[in-house]
């Protein structure tokens, strides 16, 4: 009879019907939904196999991944109760890894849970962007040529009344070129290091000496600077609580690591190439 019913449901899953609300609030992680030999597959086998599919099955339905996952708990039960299965040295040591694998993948999850609260964001916030000093940000535009000589006839130009982003233009060989040779605004670290070098020495008007990149020679000039301003709460929320939950992890892993009693062999103590011997879990 219980086969029946469990047949029945997994067929109205199939084929789209949805089961009454009542019905699925009964529903359990030790509830049935097939029966082979004796052996029950309920739906947290379900569930627990769901939870490991990839990105693009997640997105299926509830009824096609129903039918799905049930038939291939089903086969697999069925061959591992063939007389041709057999427990070997490999299945058991990779048992034991997924356990030890799982239990550790749980102790983890716990603390990154709790290692995030509104009130550790909003103390992370604060002392990440609110009371540190955010640096400035530069406004330049630059003229680039192939050479030294290029440059420094440029900066005559310049110097005679030349209009830069004309000049820059004409001549210059960058892709801001065209647009009057604007950079926009930039950040301590955004460019390459002679060009950040020479913008941190400059006033706001000023045209700098050539400057020589790996790209080639600048006449840079400073056109405005501003104090960054620190992002909302809400942009950066997401890299927070990631870092929050790193650090919290691997703080929790270091403690438990030098309280454990742990005894290991030195690689001097042992043969390394020994982990090629894969024959071994076939013994």
């Amino acid at each position: 009879m219980r086969k029946t019913l469990t047949t029945l449901t997994a067929a109205a899953f199939a084929i789209g019907l949805a089961l009454p609300a009542s019905a699925q609030d009964d529903m359990g992680l030790d509830t049935v939904v097939a029966t082979v030999g004796d052996t029950d597959i309920t739906l947290g086998h379900m569930l627990s196999v769901r939870a490991t599919l990839p990105d693009q099955y997640q997105q299926l339905g509830d009824e096609v991944l129903w039918t799905g996952i049930l038939d291939q708990i089903i086969q697999q039960e069925v061959l591992a109760q063939d007389d041709a299965a057999e427990e070997t040295a490999r299945v058991t040591l990779s048992l034991d890894n997924e356990r030890r694998s799982l239990l550790a993948a749980e102790v983890v999850k716990t603390i990154a849970d709790g290692a995030v609260s509104d009130e550790a964001v909003q103390a992370a916030y604060d002392e990440q962007y609110v009371d540190a000093e955010m640096g400035q940000e530069f406004n330049a535009s630059h003229i680039l040529v192939e050479t030294e000589e290029e440059a420094q006839e440029i900066i005559t130009e310049l110097d005679g009344g030349a209009d830069f982003a004309e000049v820059a233009r004409e001549k210059s060989t960058g892709p801001s070129g065209p647009n009057g040779g604007e950079l926009g605004w930039f950040g301590a670290g955004m460019m390459v290091e002679p060009f950040q070098a020479a913008v941190d020495e400059m006033e706001v008007g000023e045209v700098s000496e050539p400057v020589q990149t790996q790209f080639g020679w600048h006449v840079i000039k400073l056109n405005e600077t501003r104090v960054q301003e620190a992002p909302a709460l809400d942009e950066v929320r997401g890299e927070i609580e990631m870092k929050l939950q790193q650090t919290a992890v691997q703080n929790y892993i270091d403690e438990k690591m030098s309280s454990a009693d742990i005894t290991r062999k030195d690689a001097s103590e042992v043969d390394p190439t020994a982990l090629s011997n894969m024959q071994l879990l076939e013994e």
